[in-house]
């Protein structure tokens, strides 16, 4: 059997040792206030040098939303990038545009792709289907103006881990996607709380445990009835964009990102599905505490970038 990897171990020790109340004892104030768990002290440029940050907006269903654009290093023969729109992670209740800073770098960085972050609205304040109706409202708008952003208008993607991997594929799927290039879910939440195998394996798995998914899904109110909720039940994926599908072996979400991405390649979309035994679910994140997660984190993200024709 696999063991977890031994720097995520080290990192679980330490948490356990503190003495954290479980997230079902906390209000998703009190978890947004905790901010990033890994890598926030880390030097920027430690997830990969980019040109130039920005924080900007981009309008999304309701109003415009907050986002942050992150230039790659220019191409050598002065090429347009890609452009890539970013939804991170955190049950579509937590994480925000600083959580995910260093993850939307390394994916810059390592992609190629000017990368759009937006923060979408959060449960439980704005419950389903808030989240992927900006998801699609952003996406849409960046296809309009990818020019004006810099990039190349021909090569947009979605991107997006866990919850965030939802609403990529959500995009993915809606009209606003028709044409992508690319996709890529990291541990995404595809199936509608729809239990497969690895979450009863993973139930006591760090990071992301069988309670936790309750205590998300009870301030999300998804419909799993609605495809924006479970994209895995989509009448059709034929026609979908090229998709790399990331997971991890400790992860309850293992197993429906599994079946999406074989799902895709049943359609006949092209897809490069990574499994890391030894990881766990939110390694993009780990980057700065775990080599093993570094290298697959990058892995991911060059992946995307050969799809997308800058690697």
């Amino acid at each position: 059997m696999t063991q977890l990897d031994p720097q995520i171990a080290d990192v679980v020790r330490r948490f356990a040792a503190a003495g954290l109340p479980p997230l079902s004892a906390l209000t998703p104030a009190q978890v947004r206030s905790g901010g990033s768990l890994t890598g926030a002290d880390v030097d920027p440029d430690r997830w990969g040098p980019v040109a130039a940050v920005e924080d900007t907006t981009v309008p999304g269903a309701a109003g415009d939303l907050p986002a942050r654009l992150y230039r790659p290093q220019p191409a050598q023969d002065g090429t347009a990038p890609p452009v890539v729109v970013f939804f991170h992670g955190g049950g579509w209740v937590t994480g925000d545009l600083d959580t995910h800073d260093g993850q939307a770098r390394m994916l810059a960085a390592e992609s190629g792709a000017v990368v759009v972050s937006v923060a979408y609205r959060l449960a439980p304040e704005h419950p389903f289907p808030a989240a992927p109706d900006d998801a699609v409202a952003a996406t849409a708008w960046v296809r309009e103006n990818a020019a004006g952003l810099g990039g190349d208008p021909e090569r947009v993607a979605v991107a997006g881990d866990s919850a965030g991997g939802n609403l990529a594929a959500v995009a993915a799927q809606s009209p606003a996607g028709r044409g992508l290039a690319a996709q890529l879910l990291v541990y995404p939440a595809v199936a509608g709380g729809r239990e497969f195998p690895s979450v009863r394996e993973n139930a006591d798995a760090p990071f992301l445990d069988a309670e936790a998914m309750r205590w998300f899904g009870g301030h999300y109110r998804g419909d799993p009835a609605d495809v924006r909720f479970a994209p895995l039940d989509a009448p059709s994926l034929a026609g979908q964009p090229p998709a790399v599908v990331g997971v991890a072996g400790f992860d309850p979400l293992r197993d429906e990102g599994t079946a999406y991405a074989e799902a895709l390649a049943a359609a006949g979309v092209r897809v490069v599905l990574r499994r890391y035994d030894d990881l766990v679910h939110g390694f993009l994140g780990a980057a700065p505490v775990s080599a093993s997660a570094d290298r697959a984190s990058r892995q991911l993200c060059r992946d995307l970038g050969e799809l997308l024709g800058t690697r």
